[in-house]
């Protein structure tokens, strides 16, 4: 399909796939419109999502929902302390034939990989996801084989039951898009779930409902979306605001500029929005940019990093 093709539909018509594949989703995941909507738009963004919540809220279950839904490939990896780098990304094997060695791709290769519980997996092969994060590419053998376009990366990992994980390096944290916590569902919800999920899983019988070029569409509906100097600068004044407050020892760098920027173009797309409005960068300040920022620690005792972002919002003035 070539570009222009790709990008022939309107904001309405990226509206209504989005919409569809969200729908799709929350059949799976009920009462959590907001979550499945910035996943979605993390993806169509081009980036990677890190799920992080108590275990049995469905992290798992959005991922797996999400690719199924878009109709792309999908691998998933159980991070595990025993877990090698070659585990992930592949390697060579010896063939016994010809006495050759033959490259074997791992399960990275595919459109969207999910990482499940990231920080159970020993800091090597953590580190083996680096480059295909940041390069949509894998370095073997001494030869680089890129990945399947598009690539994201949908991490899950637990906060608490600590004991046998390795919490992943701010490095590592910073390739990740945004930062989602799903929560425990309302009342009304979770007794729902006993009629519905008792004896089967929807995940078990859920169908795509979007081709791989609609998706395409999407990304390029995405990518004409208009961000407006004053809505750019509002964008640029909340990032910089991070590295100046004094709460904060290291603010967000440029990634978590560009980063926001992304996500502002993506989920105005999947709203039907040519344009972006400062609202959306507001809502979008924390899950984008909380995990990219160090706080500093005094006495023991200190803000969280989402409520610092929140802070800082109220500090700046919205564009017009």
């Amino acid at each position: 399909m070539s570009q222009v093709q790709a990008t022939a539909w309107s904001a309405q018509d990226c509206a209504r796939l989005a919409q569809t594949i969200v729908n799709n989703v929350e059949k799976v995941l009920q009462a959590k419109h907001q979550q499945v909507e910035l996943a979605l738009a993390a993806v169509v963004a081009g980036g990677h999502l890190l799920i992080e919540d108590v275990p049995g809220l469905g992290k798992t279950m959005l991922a797996r929902a999400l690719a199924v839904s878009v109709g792309l490939s999908f691998k998933r990896i159980q991070f595990t302390a025993d877990l090698m780098p070659s585990d992930i990304v592949g390697g060579p094997v010896y063939n016994p034939k010809d006495g050759s060695f033959l490259l074997r791709p791992g399960p990275v290769f595919a459109n969207i990989v999910l990482a499940d519980e990231i920080n159970r997996a020993n800091p090597r092969a953590q580190s083996a996801l680096l480059e295909c994060m940041e390069e949509g590419q894998i370095t073997l053998d001494g030869q680089t084989v890129p990945l399947p376009a598009p690539f994201a990366v949908l991490a899950t990992q637990n906060p608490i039951d600590m004991a046998g994980t390795y919490p992943l390096p701010e490095a590592q944290l910073d390739r990740f898009l945004i930062r989602l916590s799903l929560g425990y569902p309302d009342a009304e919800t979770e007794a729902s779930l006993i009629t519905t999920q008792q004896f089967a899983h929807p995940i078990s019988s859920l169908q795509p409902v979007c081709e791989a070029d609609g998706f395409a569409r999407l990304v390029a509906g995405a990518r004409d979306v208009t961000i407006t100097p004053e809505v750019a600068n509002f964008i640029t004044a909340i990032v910089t605001a991070t590295r100046k407050h004094p709460a904060i020892r290291f603010g967000a760098s440029p990634r978590g500029t560009l980063g926001l920027a992304r996500m502002a173009r993506a989920l105005s797309c999947i709203r039907g929005r040519a344009y972006v409005d400062p609202a959306v960068v507001r809502e979008l300040a924390v899950p984008v940019l909380a995990h990219r920022i160090i706080v500093q620690t005094q006495g023991g005792q200190s803000q969280s990093a989402a409520a610092l972002v929140q802070g800082i919002l109220q500090t700046q003035r919205t564009p017009q």
